[in-house]
């Protein structure tokens, strides 16, 4: 018979889940999207408790519903998806009550019929007080897909994990005992198929006059395709017209006069359309026009230049919060100015990650910042930047700021971002600190 008393079983449960340091709820970015009316299902799920909890696996049933933000998406769309557990497979096996927002959920979406696959998703730390031996709370998770394929597409609930911060980080994997779970949605894609359009040009350059040869692959069977000649964005009066043959591909050759010609596209239907075309492919016209007697010929060169990136500053301080009320931390990151003067077709993406913000024996978790960014494009910039969506930053990173590729891309730009630091009530008090690293590229 064991001599251990409630007051000794007690302080070991306290110290395997331990008091969190600072958990934190990442507000807005995960909220349940308004989709298709879900479906609850039922499924047998096989959960491992932490080793040093010293508690057999629990096999149970769980409850969740999939929800999307649109159950009619085009070929190319990109629909988000929330996983919510309604009911969890296991209750809190304890005599000890657990505190809110000290878990973070992770799990995946299984696809499957048109399109298969699987869907990452996570939650935000938040969850509701569990009472000692009470029900764990519901949660939801949400996760983004790109659709590949027309037709009925089907969304199940897979395998989750449980990650709790109380003074140790724990997990506790749930996995769908027989797999696939029962399909919760199904969304419908239509639009067609994705472009698989693409050219090579025979050269690179030429003179004014010369030809190109071009072929191509993955147009439509006996389409009608235009090969025309490029100047930035704008379409020169070089063009030629070939048939696509049974399989699709395209080979014919374009005569280049115009010497402003930067690349060369081809498309199906009656002008340039990124969705039924090809290219640009770059290409070159070499000026060799002859100097007439008694004239010179002025030649200067426009050097390319590198992507690069400055920081206003490398410290910022968020705003204070009280012990025993916590709250949201707030900042603004110092700004950061990118400079693209690379010439070329390719765009850039700004992206950032963050660690835990470690303090006085104790941390905040990297989920628990949030930015909003924001960017602005100099006048007469190639390129338009567009700013990253609001929500978690984390230790996987997110975009802060991006421009496309394009024809001819380039420019100046400011990119900035409010911050956001979510502190439970009673993080110990002290200074705590982390690093954001941003990676351009």
């Amino acid at each position: 018979m064991s001599t251990k008393g409630p007051t000794t079983r007690r302080r070991r449960v306290a110290a395997l889940l331990g008091a969190t340091v600072l958990a934190l709820t990442v507000g807005g970015a995960l909220a349940a999207p308004a989709g298709a009316a879900p479906v609850n299902v039922d499924f047998a799920t096989h959960c491992i408790p932490p080793a040093i909890a010293g508690l057999p696996p629990i096999d149970g049933t769980t409850t969740a519903k999939i929800t999307v933000d649109n159950a009619s998406p085009k070929v190319g769309d990109t629909v988000t998806v929330t996983y919510t557990v309604v009911k969890p497979a296991a209750s809190n096996p304890v005599d000890l009550a657990l505190p809110a927002d000290i878990m973070t959920p992770t799990g995946k979406v299984a696809l499957g019929g048109a399109q298969t696959g699987s869907v990452t998703v996570a939650g935000p730390k938040k969850n509701d007080p569990v009472p000692a031996k009470g029900a764990f709370p519901s949660f939801s998770m949400t996760g983004t897909f790109t659709v590949t394929a027309p037709g009925a597409i089907t969304l199940s609930p897979g395998d989750y994990n449980i990650h709790t911060s109380y003074i140790m980080e724990l997990d506790t994997p749930c996995t769908v005992t027989n797999p696939p779970a029962p399909v919760s949605e199904t969304v419908t894609a239509t639009g067609g198929q994705t472009n698989t359009r693409a050219i090579q040009l025979g050269s690179a350059s030429g003179n004014p006059g010369d030809s190109v040869t071009v072929t191509g692959s993955g147009f439509t069977p006996g389409a009608s395709v235009t090969l025309a000649g490029r100047s930035g964005a704008t379409q020169t009066a070089d063009t030629a017209t070939v048939t696509a043959n049974a399989q699709g591909s395209v080979s014919g050759s374009l005569v280049v006069n115009d010497r402003t010609t930067t690349g060369v596209v081809a498309y199906e239907g009656g002008s340039w359309d990124p969705d039924t075309g090809a290219g640009p492919a770059a290409y070159v016209v070499v000026d060799d026009t002859p100097v007439p007697d008694g004239s010179q010929k002025l030649t200067t060169t426009v050097r390319a230049g590198t992507l690069s990136m400055t920081q206003a500053g490398d410290a910022v301080a968020l705003s204070a919060v009280d012990y025993g009320k916590g709250g949201a931390s707030t900042g603004a990151l110092k700004t950061v100015t990118v400079k693209d003067f690379r010439g070329g077709p390719a765009g850039w993406s700004l992206t950032g990650k963050v660690t835990d913000f470690t303090g006085p024996g104790a941390k905040i978790g990297a989920g628990a910042l949030s930015w909003t960014p924001a960017c602005a494009t100099k006048a007469g910039s190639p390129s338009t930047c567009q700013a990253g969506s609001s929500g978690t930053v984390g230790t996987s990173g997110a975009t802060l700021a991006s421009t496309p590729n394009g024809t001819l891309t380039g420019g100046e730009f400011t990119v900035d971002a409010g911050l956001s630091l979510n502190v439970p009530e009673f993080t110990p008090p002290g200074s705590y600190s982390g690093v954001l690293t941003l990676t351009l590229s």
